[in-house]
């Protein structure tokens, strides 16, 4: 998506406190063709007042797309553990709900050791356990006003588990969902989606950018 690549994800990387963004495309899915992975430096970072103010005006550009979303669902959450290094060429997505009678403690506590084991699953690379925290992001905005209502069943857990192609991944699945299952925190109800990795944004890139554009600037001067 031209928008995405040229104007959203660069938007949004230069809110203070982003610092990745992840655009995910998987073209046989039929629902969650895409989706959208940020990091930010602190969970808050998600309801800040520069972030709030983005989602309150929207640009042109999105006003003409952000009405033609579908399945859409936005769920802030805070990282409990993650191991492993480096970046996916693909990346699998679960999200979960707690059993009766647990809670976000159980998780908090076995957060690591999950991570850990879903590290050990052939073909992943790196591993995330994360706390949804709906109510960050459960605000009323100019932006969620252009989309139509939507009623999407929200998680109170997603685990995100990177490997080196979407394959590889898909083999993985049936793995990782019985490791999450053993590990005793409690998750049940696994929704997994596998995407391929289409596009990745840094903060860091948008000010390489702004260097060498300050760089051609400076040269243009000199001559």
């Amino acid at each position: 998506m031209e928008w995405h690549t040229r104007e959203h994800m660069p938007e949004r990387l230069a809110i203070p406190g982003f610092s990745v963004g992840k655009r995910l495309i998987n073209h046989d899915l039929e629902t969650y063709r895409y989706g959208t992975i940020y990091c930010g430096d602190a969970l808050e970072v998600f309801g800040s007042p520069a972030y709030l103010e983005r989602l309150n005006n929207p640009t042109p550009w999105s006003l003409r797309v952000q009405p033609a979303f579908r399945n859409f669902l936005r769920v802030s959450c805070q990282r409990l553990a993650s191991r492993g290094g480096g970046e996916g060429g693909a990346v699998a997505t679960v999200r979960l709900d707690f059993a009766a009678g647990t809670d976000a403690a159980a998780l908090r506590a076995s957060a690591g050791d999950l991570a850990a084991s879903l590290l050990a699953v052939k073909g992943v690379c790196c591993t995330h356990v994360g706390l949804a925290r709906a109510e960050v992001a459960n605000v009323k905005t100019r932006e969620t006003e252009l989309r139509p209502d939507m009623d999407e069943k929200t998680f109170d857990a997603l685990i995100v588990a990177e490997g080196s192609g979407r394959p590889e991944l898909e083999t993985a699945i049936d793995e990782i969902e019985a490791t999450i299952a053993a590990n005793g925190c409690g998750l049940i109800n696994p929704a997994t989606l596998v995407h391929n990795l289409a596009y990745q944004l840094s903060a860091d890139d948008l000010v390489s950018a702004d260097d060498l554009a300050d760089e051609i600037d400076n040269d243009g001067e000199q001559q």
